[in-house]
């Protein structure tokens, strides 16, 4: 099994002007790597899923704002600004749901409204530094999750995880799946059991496959046996990752999510979400408030078999996402140390930490 643990999900070829990312379509059965050139790949990439987590998202979009501003032909700032705008809302509008990849767009964009007393070519120099400053902040971001959520386990304890948010969610160690990645550098063990996650597969497709590579003992289930798996008592805790976060503490995630959260309950498992605070969206007041992104019906009925396993013409509800109540969440782990309830109290405190 190729080591994808070694390999960059989203990196920038400034040389050759090319946006480089893992196709995580093609996984587990294949590694391609892309080289995105034009805004219309860059674009059609976040949007079809070849690049997908919020925080790769963002810095593949921070990425591609900074080759569209590259590739812009003029020396007057007014008109650069027009165009830059048009190339920016380009990008954000691929996914509505993820903050991180509107973020990511508006603190690129500060750089240039920051500096319009400067020659374009010179703004074009501080939003290469930008974009890099946004991917190395990533890294860092998410090994200091790793650690809070480290904080919360044993060596030796079972994690339940749906979708993908690992190493393939971000430019290194993941979000949910970070404390995990972290204690393998450090001898520990973990038993992760990740959901399939119907109907796009990240669980079985992503998860499994960079945790196998890390040497972390894992094992596969559907969606509708996770009940199963906490009566039996193999689960510790459970770790998901978040594309968006309301002030309240409602968490937006892959659909499944909860579920998974309303099981735990049941069981009285501890039910985590993991997210750097940048995923944390304080003028958000409620999940309530939060576009739900919906998706082609033919990933429901065709495109993981040889001839469709649905009815021809039947309707099909295929969203993306689902809000997570905040009563259902034991804790919010971020970069910044992990908010318990009440959130509109600890979101805030996160945020006043991150800002001293």
């Amino acid at each position: 099994m190729s080591n994808i643990m070694a390999i960059e999900t989203v990196a920038l070829d400034d040389q050759n002007s090319q946006l480089v990312l893992i196709d995580q379509t093609q996984l587990p059965n294949r590694v391609e790597i892309l080289h995105l050139s034009t805004q219309e790949e860059i674009r059609e990439a976040i949007y079809l899923l070849k690049v997908r987590g919020a925080p790769a998202i963002g810095v593949a979009a921070a990425f591609g704002i900074y080759l569209a501003a590259k590739g812009i032909q003029t020396d007057d700032y007014t008109a650069f600004l027009n165009e830059y705008r048009q190339c920016s809302k380009y990008l954000e509008e691929a996914r509505p749901t993820a903050v991180n990849l509107a973020w990511a767009l508006r603190r690129m964009e500060q750089v240039v409204l920051d500096h319009a007393d400067m020659p374009v070519a010179e703004i074009k120099a501080l939003l290469l530094k930008e974009c890099n400053a946004i991917k190395d902040e990533d890294t860092d971001m998410c090994r200091r999750i790793g650690e809070h959520g480290l904080s919360v386990l044993k060596d030796g304890d079972g994690v339940l995880t749906h979708c993908n948010a690992g190493q393939l969610a971000t430019s290194k160690y993941g979000t949910a799946l970070a404390p995990i990645h972290l204690g393998r550098e450090r001898g520990m063990q973990f038993r992760v059991y990740t959901d399939e996650t119907r109907p796009l597969l990240q669980g079985a497709r992503l998860s499994a496959f960079e945790l196998m590579a890390d040497g972390v003992d894992t094992t596969v289930i559907c969606d509708n046996m996770a009940s199963q798996v906490m009566k039996n008592g193999w689960v510790n805790a459970v770790f998901v990752g978040c594309d968006r976060v309301a002030a309240n503490g409602d968490a937006c995630n892959k659909i499944g999510t909860s579920g998974v959260a309303i099981l735990a309950k049941h069981y009285g498992i501890p039910f985590y979400v993991l997210g750097p605070t940048s995923t944390i969206d304080l003028d958000t007041p409620t999940g309530d408030d939060i576009v739900i992104e919906q998706r082609p019906a033919h990933e429901v009925t065709d495109m993981w078999y040889e001839k469709p396993m649905a009815p021809q013409g039947v309707k099909v509800y295929n969203p993306a996402f689902d809000v997570t109540d905040h009563e259902l969440i034991t804790g919010i782990i971020t970069e910044h140390g992990i908010a318990k309830p009440p959130y509109t109290e600890s979101l805030k405190a996160l945020f006043e930490k991150k800002n001293h």
